[in-house]
């Protein structure tokens, strides 16, 4: 198997999505507008992203044995997505996401991991020399932890952990191992315990992160951009202004930005790439749905 610049190990999820006026309170009943049904799951969306921009990608994952298991791998083809590693599994069903997105572009979303459940550290040991091989591996938390840390064990490149969903209790190694450990402003706060809604709030999170072990920290802030700290430089990235249909996935797009730009831009900065990644994350907010709303390279031309 040709080993891929980019490796992404994660999730596949098929996204049913409702789109409402509001997102419904508590106990509340209210009539959407519009149902789609979309290819979604963190791991997969960042996988795409980057693809779609012109990076050679490659995924690790699992799919069910359910009506959706060989559109999602026929989906993943189509946007030129190495799938030899993406495993269809028996008596399961494909992971899935509902999804309610209101008029503002907020979002609410329930996953259940399905099939994403069975994926494994002996299927990332499999992999091991394409993991190795990898410019850029990203990760998530949609698979098990013990995924995440043997696969980056097993990485040579840049390794970039999305701690999303984020975990009130997890292994110090989740901290400790990645080059570059991203979260967006509500999981940097579950992670560190300090509350984050502004980049001041950011950086102090950070900071806590960093003294727990984080190699680099990466807290995404939705329209108010990025804060990024590691051991040698620290700063602040403004995102630019959109108006928002749709914000569900920006945060994938991002990543899948980020890592098309550390696999293939050597002659940029980190905060050049941080910057770059904002903008493709916010362009993909004026387009409704995830997969289907993420850029081509295109943007990234006159960037």
């Amino acid at each position: 198997m040709a080993s891929n610049e980019i490796v992404v190990v994660g999730s596949c999820m098929i996204d049913f999505v409702s789109y409402a006026p509001r997102l419904p309170k508590s106990g509340e009943t209210i009539h959407g507008r519009e149902f789609v049904t979309n290819f979604g799951g963190k791991g997969a969306n960042q996988c795409v992203a980057a693809a779609k921009l012109g990076g050679k990608t490659s995924l690790i994952a699992r799919v069910g044995d359910d009506i959706w298991a060989s559109k999602y791998i026929d989906n993943l083809k189509k946007e030129n997505v190495n799938t030899e590693l993406v495993q269809y599994t028996e008596n399961c069903s494909t992971g899935i996401a509902q999804i309610a997105v209101a008029d503002t572009g907020e979002n609410m979303i329930i996953i259940v991991a399905g099939a994403n459940k069975k994926l494994s550290t002996k299927d990332v040991e499999a992999a091991q020399s394409v993991i190795s091989n990898a410019k850029v591996l990203v990760l998530q938390l949609e698979t098990s932890q013990e995924v995440a840390i043997r696969s980056i064990q097993l990485c040579r490149g840049i390794s970039i952990l999305n701690g999303a969903p984020a975990l009130a209790e997890f292994n110090p190694q989740l901290l400790k191992l990645p080059t570059i450990f991203c979260v967006n402003e509500s999981e940097a706060s579950i992670f560190a315990g300090l509350p984050v809604t502004n980049p001041s709030e950011a950086e102090s999170a950070a900071v806590d992160l960093i003294s727990k072990g984080c190699n680099s920290v990466l807290i995404t802030l939705g329209d108010q951009g990025a804060f990024y700290l590691d051991q040698h430089e620290k700063f602040y990235v403004a995102s630019p202004k959109v108006k928002c249909v749709d914000s569900t996935g920006a945060g994938d797009s991002f990543i899948g930005a980020l890592a098309y730009l550390l696999a293939n831009r050597k002659d940029i900065s980190m905060k050049e790439a941080i910057e770059k990644a904002c903008i493709v994350a916010a362009d993909s907010v004026t387009r409704l749905g995830t997969q289907i709303s993420f850029p081509n390279g295109k943007i990234l031309l006159d960037l």
